[in-house]
């Protein structure tokens, strides 16, 4: 089922976590944040929206990273319900695509409710303070990519803020499947 992203909470503080990555590594907040700010991506394993941008979304983040944001992405989906996200199929999806920063298990659920998750993908961009400037997509793609030209707007935001320490006013909400809530 699709799911719209909420409207931007600029300013919003970004909640700390310590979750375990698919390299067996536990992951902080601080750790996964780089000097000019911070990337938050809910995502999974199975999702045809995340599917028709993972490249494009490893593409953007390297460039981001290179830019002083430090990135990380986050499954949590329910995996009982849903097997092919769970934490053992995490690594292959993470070295199939070629992911450069850290890919984190949430199987408690309460790090996505804690960021206000609702869908996959879904992006959480915050300044060197850890302010919410940036709660849009990726691009214009949904369930298919779309052309290679087109805009790439979380990266734009994302590089602004990493300028400026301020994302842009306008910003359009990132759409995907629901997050797969536990019952």
């Amino acid at each position: 089922m699709a799911a719209t992203a909420h409207p931007i909470a600029r300013g919003a503080a970004a909640p700390d976590f310590a979750l375990p990555g698919t390299d067996g590594r536990l992951w902080t907040r601080d750790q996964c944040a780089g000097p000019k700010g911070l990337l938050v991506m809910f995502i999974c394993n199975h999702c045809p929206y995340v599917l028709a941008v993972a490249d494009r979304l490893v593409r953007d983040a390297h460039a981001l990273q290179a830019l002083g944001v430090g990135c990380v992405a986050i499954n949590a989906n329910d995996a009982t319900a849903y097997p092919e996200d769970a934490p053992e199929r995490m690594p292959a999806f993470a070295q199939q695509h070629g992911f450069g920063f850290p890919y984190l298990h949430d199987a408690t659920q309460a790090v996505a409710h804690a960021y206000g998750a609702v869908c996959t993908p879904d992006f959480f961009g915050y300044n060197a303070a850890l302010e919410l400037q940036y709660r849009g997509r990726l691009d214009a793609s949904g369930r298919q990519p779309a052309p290679p030209d087109v805009r790439r707007e979380l990266y734009e935001a994302m590089a602004e803020v990493a300028r400026s320490g301020l994302g842009p006013t306008e910003q359009t909400a990132s759409i995907g499947c629901s997050i797969k809530w536990r019952g």
